[in-house]
């Protein structure tokens, strides 16, 4: 093999446990906290790129008035399996996760390879359904190491240059269930990660830990899930430790350097029903916001967003911390459409604006309150028609600010369902989450599409604009100083809106789904686009049945990273 960058390869060398090909990245630079804190404009180093989860490049070469003009520069086929990444870029190199663990470092510019990390398979007889099949959404960099989780609840540490091992260390049993699909973030000098796989009833319960960069120690863990005799523990009645389910912690975290506080939400309670699960508390610290202290895991404050009846309306999603009107504030949106406004330094409710799609709850906009319609309350056995369905209308496909217009770009799926609950074996290994029966049929609102990229104003939290496709949105949002926004669906479209007025400035149709999470990063003086395409792992026939859109043809699960810029 021989690559433009003229550096020689061997293949095939084993280091405890992993494959490499084995190279190097030419002139390192290791990632400071100060370049965490604050990345230069042309890199894109942390999974929304910045602390604060705007998902907001500030590069603007590619703007409104030269965006047509965008081609495919290179690609790059992925590992099968499911497609949710998002690459990273440091110095012109891009770091891509793919599913099932493998880690690559690219050429930014080119897409040449320069080293390869591919672990080794473990034995893993973990319950079915544990995790979502090899996802890894996303990776953290740190000093001159790149730190990934894995399905079968491990964290590792890589060298940046070379993609050789440097630690591994086993989190939790996958035996029982656990294990991660999203990576870790970094904040002094801690890998914090949150746990999946809670679903099934187990002698534990879900969390999140926060180990030494440099060695891979376990310094802290928090339980998501208020255990017996600690505070909230009542919240669950008297269930035992073991049939306490759910809280799973899978998508990563923000951090506000000068509160010096890490915010992780946690999934809801399973099962999904109060009615199934046999307690009428709150089930905290589930479907919740926690304020962490980094240093120690001690947990600052904590707002819950639904209380123990969730339908499964997950609220685990992305935080996204704005300064509005004064005001430190925390952004919220779960599977209700329900934006939450928090202050991110106390915790306590500001306001919440609900998009107007799901007919479950009642929220007061200025108190925060939340009352679930009688109607919709979950009983054994008996259906409830509900909006939205379990896919939810926002899901883990990230939503993005822009300060340019001071607005949230979210992707949103239209969909309602006729979901059935019933009781579950309460032993351990059992449980589960329900319901056991669902059909799902198009929102009545959605003008027959199932997907729309809405722009949200949070000055006066109306809707500035919105655009809808007959496919789900399956990408993440992401915006620009150029005065763009970027999103994609289901049925191969990616666009480029005006973010101020939605208009599609350029759309192109790619080899299969857009997926995951798209960003923008400068190499050699050029910014590009750059789009994970492929299937799998809560897109499009996981989460909505293909028979909601006979017309359209499912793509191929070919998973591959395109690459965008001018020519």
């Amino acid at each position: 093999m021989k690559l433009r960058i003229g550096i020689p390869v061997l293949i095939g060398l084993a280091l405890a446990g992993s494959l490499w090909l084995y190279a190097q990245v030419k002139d390192f630079q290791p990632v400071t906290e100060a370049m965490l804190r604050n990345p230069a404009p042309g890199d894109w180093i942390t999974w929304r790129r910045t602390d604060n989860g705007w998902g907001y490049s500030p590069l603007d070469q590619i703007k409104r008035d030269n965006v047509q003009r965008l081609q495919l520069a290179w690609s790059w086929a992925m590992e099968d399996g499911a497609q949710e990444p998002t690459p990273l870029v440091h110095d012109g190199v891009m770091y891509l996760p793919n599913p099932h663990g493998t880690i690559q470092a690219l050429d930014a510019a080119t897409g040449d390879l320069i080293w390869e990390y591919r672990p080794k398979a473990r034995e893993v007889a973990a319950p079915a359904g544990s995790v979502i099949g090899g996802v890894q959404r996303n990776i953290a960099i740190f000093g001159d190491r790149i730190f990934a989780t894995t399905n079968d609840a491990h964290i590792i540490a890589i060298e940046a240059r070379t993609g050789k091992l440097v630690w591994d260390t086993t989190v939790a049993d996958s035996k029982v269930g656990y294990g991660f699909t999203s990576g870790p973030i970094v904040a002094r000098g801690k890998v914090i990660a949150g746990i999946g796989g809670c679903n099934r009833y187990k002698e534990d319960v879900c969390f999140i830990t926060g180990h030494d960069a440099a060695t891979g120690k376990q310094l802290w863990q928090t339980s998501t899930i208020a255990r017996p005799g600690e505070p909230g523990g009542e919240s669950w009645g008297d269930l035992p430790l073991r049939f306490r389910a759910g809280g799973d912690a899978w998508i990563p975290g923000s951090y506000d350097p000068e509160t010096n506080l890490v915010y992780w939400a946690t999934a809801q309670a399973k099962p999904w029903a109060r009615a199934v699960r046999g307690t009428e508390g709150d089930a905290l610290y589930t479907n919740s916001t926690l304020a962490l202290n980094p240093d120690t895991g001690k947990m600052q404050w904590y707002y819950q967003h639904l209380h123990a009846e969730t339908h499964d309306m997950d609220e685990v999603f992305e935080s996204v911390l704005i300064d509005l009107n004064g005001r430190k504030s925390l952004f919220k949106m779960g599977k209700l459409g329900i934006l939450w406004q928090l202050d991110r330094i106390n915790g306590t409710f500001v306001h919440a604006t609900d998009i107007g799609y799901q007919n479950l709850v009642e929220v007061g906009p200025e108190s925060g309150k939340v009352t679930y319609r009688p109607e919709k309350i979950p009983k054994i056995g008996v259906e409830v028609d509900m909006c939205p369905s379990t896919a939810g209308l926002k899901d883990w496909r990230a939503m993005a600010f822009s300060p340019q217009t001071t607005a949230l770009y979210i992707p949103i799926e239209l969909t309602c369902e006729r979901a059935t609950f019933n009781a579950v074996q309460k032993e351990i290994g059992k449980g589960g989450n329900g319901p056991v029966r669902r059909v799902d049929y198009k929102h009545p609102a959605g003008g027959g599409n199932l997907g729309e990229f809405l722009a949200l104003d949070l000055k006066s939290g109306k809707v500035l604009w919105r655009h809808r496709v007959p496919t789900p949105m399956n990408t993440a949002a992401l915006t620009t100083a150029g005065g763009l926004a970027f999103s994609g669906d289901w049925d191969r479209h990616l666009y480029a809106y005006d973010a101020a007025t939605g208009k599609i400035l350029w759309q192109t149709r790619t080899l299969t789904s857009p997926q995951g999470f798209p960003i923008s990063y400068m190499a050699k003086g050029k910014q590009y686009i750059a789009v994970p395409v492929g299937t799998g792992g809560g897109s499009w026939g996981t989460s909505i049945p293909a028979s909601l859109a006979k017309e359209v043809r499912p793509p191929k699960a070919i998973n591959a990273m395109l690459v965008y810029a001018l020519p």
